[in-house]
C-alpha cells in the first residue's frame, strides 16, 4: 500500500464519518422530547410526512424518507398498533397500501409542535450556516442514485 492509499484510509479524511456522527448526534437530541411521547425518531419523521400529506402510500412515504419497505413495514405496524395510523389497501390496486392518520395521530401534531424550536436551540449554527448545510445535504441525497 502506498502513502496515498494509506492517507485516503484515515478516518479524518472520510466524508462519511462526520456525516454519520453528526446525524447520530442530531437524532439523539430528539430523544428527550420524543421519549415522553412514546415515539421514536423514525416514527416522528413518519408523522412529519403524514401531517403534510395524510393518505400517502407506503411507497411514497418510503421515497420521501429514503427508507425501504423492510424498514417501514414493522415501523408502521407499531404505529398502527399504538393507534396513530391506519393501513388500508387501495381500492384501485390491492398491492398499494395507503397510510392515514387517526385522531390520535393528528393530536400528536400539537404535542410535537415545539420540538423543532427546541432542537434548533441545541444546534450552534447560524441561520445561514444551517441553510447551507441543508442545501449541501439535499444535494447529496438527490444525487444518491448517480453515485
Amino acid at each position: 500500500m502506498n502513502e496515498e492509499q494509506k492517507e485516503s484510509l484515515r478516518l479524518d479524511r472520510q466524508l462519511c464519518f462526520p456525516l454519520y456522527a453528526a446525524a447520530r448526534k442530531i437524532t439523539n437530541l430528539y430523544t428527550p422530547y420524543l421519549k415522553p411521547l412514546g415515539i421514536t425518531y423514525t416514527q416522528y419523521i413518519v408523522f412529519l410526512v403524514l401531517w403534510e400529506n395524510d393518505g400517502i402510500t407506503v411507497g411514497e412515504l418510503g421515497r420521501r424518507l429514503y427508507l425501504d419497505n423492510g424498514t417501514l413495514t414493522p415501523l408502521l405496524k407499531k404505529m398502527e398498533t399504538a393507534g396513530y395510523i391506519t393501513r388500508t389497501r387501495s381500492r384501485e390496486d390491492e398491492r398499494v397500501v395507503v397510510i392515514c392518520l387517526t385522531g390520535a395521530g393528528r393530536q400528536m401534531y400539537e404535542k410535537c409542535s415545539d420540538i423543532p424550536k427546541c432542537i434548533g436551540s441545541c444546534i450552534t449554527l447560524s441561520e445561514a450556516e444551517a441553510q447551507t448545510l441543508y442545501q449541501v445535504l439535499y444535494k447529496i441525497l438527490l444525487t444518491e442514485d448517480e453515485i
